[in-house]
């Protein structure tokens, strides 16, 4: 695989916008909670996830990306990746493998299983009408409810980057699961995000 975009689009006035910091709430959240000693992170992009990790935890963070301007702490590809067994904690990406071509999904699956020691956290974007409703009232517990809508799903077009999304025509989040399965990891949780509806989080386990 080569790499899809320069490090300019990065850039913080392209990048990141409201919703894309309300995703990293959501990974940071996911990681911690399970109390990693090392965690391996697929793809550098914009370094937020190991920025906090390195300086707000005692995590021992690694990235990985095929990219070398981003300046990875390892130079690599997800679908032979460059460690031993069982190597870390925790192995994640964050709204990396639909720039993989379908077929190399589970393959990615499978080598993140691999180092990792018990756990895989991965997002995925989503596709599709979104509908949601939040209500917040004095000494009421705040109300959330969301729906994702998916009538007439389109083909997905590949444009430089995503090769499929979640919602298109033949990726639903059924196959998306059964992959994962396919790849001998379990869905513990899976849901999206309702303050960044456009990602899709799931929480594996070996």
């Amino acid at each position: 695989m080569n790499p899809q975009v320069e490090k300019k689009h990065y850039d913080f006035q392209k990048y990141c916008e409201e919703e894309r910091f309300a995703s990293y709430w959501h990974q940071l959240k996911e990681i911690l909670a399970f109390s990693p000693a090392a965690v391996l992170e697929i793809g550098v992009g914009d370094r937020v996830i190991g920025s906090y990790l390195k300086n707000n935890s005692g995590v021992e963070y690694t990235c990985v990306d095929i990219a070398e301007d981003l300046l990875p702490d390892v130079v690599g590809d997800v679908t032979a990746l460059p460690f031993q067994d069982n190597k870390f904690s925790l192995v994640c990406a964050f709204e990396v493998l639909e720039h993989l071509p379908f077929d190399k999904f589970g393959v990615a699956l499978g080598e993140m299983k691999r180092v990792a020691r018990k756990n895989v956290i991965i997002s995925l974007p989503h596709w599709g009408r979104h509908f949601s409703v939040s209500v917040r009232l004095p000494f009421f517990k705040k109300i959330r409810w969301q729906r994702k809508f998916n009538f007439w799903p389109i083909e997905h077009i590949f444009k430089g980057e995503h090769y499929w999304e979640i919602g298109k025509k033949n990726y639903s989040v059924g196959r998306i699961k059964m992959e994962i399965e396919k790849a001998g990891l379990k869905v513990v949780n899976d849901y999206i995000a309702f303050n960044s509806p456009y990602h899709h989080f799931f929480i594996l386990e070996k």
